[in-house]
């Protein structure tokens, strides 16, 4: 089941979604439910609160969170790593880890990335 559809039991609908079918208990990611209600200033609290009782059964960390958190429609885009365009060329010219290319990157200028791809071009179809 996807773990969207049990964030959506816990704040909109209220259904209880396990106790209707108790094979459903295995698919439920604590992880990933406390991540998408950590996204709220609201309901924030309480995802940390589960967090500290990882340990809890999935079912009983799910009827927790559907009792206690309020009924809204809540939707965040999810936060994504931001990647720079020319951070492979870095990492292949200067031969850098990645950690070591994304310090660098910001110093270089556009033609000293020009430059390099000029150097690191090796032909052929683009």
């Amino acid at each position: 089941m996807n773990p969207f559809e049990f964030v959506n039991a816990i704040n909109y609908n209220k259904t209880d979604i396990i106790g209707e079918d108790p094979s459903t208990e295995k698919s439920y990611n604590s992880f990933l439910v406390n991540r998408s209600l950590s996204y709220f200033p609201d309901t924030v609290a309480i995802a940390n609160e589960m967090n500290r009782y990882h340990h809890v059964d999935n079912k009983m960390q799910f009827d927790f969170l559907r009792n206690v958190v309020r009924k809204r429609k809540r939707f965040s885009k999810w936060n994504k790593p931001e990647t720079h365009a020319c951070l492979e060329l870095v990492k292949e010219y200067y031969k850098y880890s990645t950690s070591k290319a994304e310090a660098v990157i910001d110093i270089l200028t556009s033609d000293q990335l020009e430059e390099m791809k000029k150097v690191l071009n090796k032909g052929g179809k683009k």
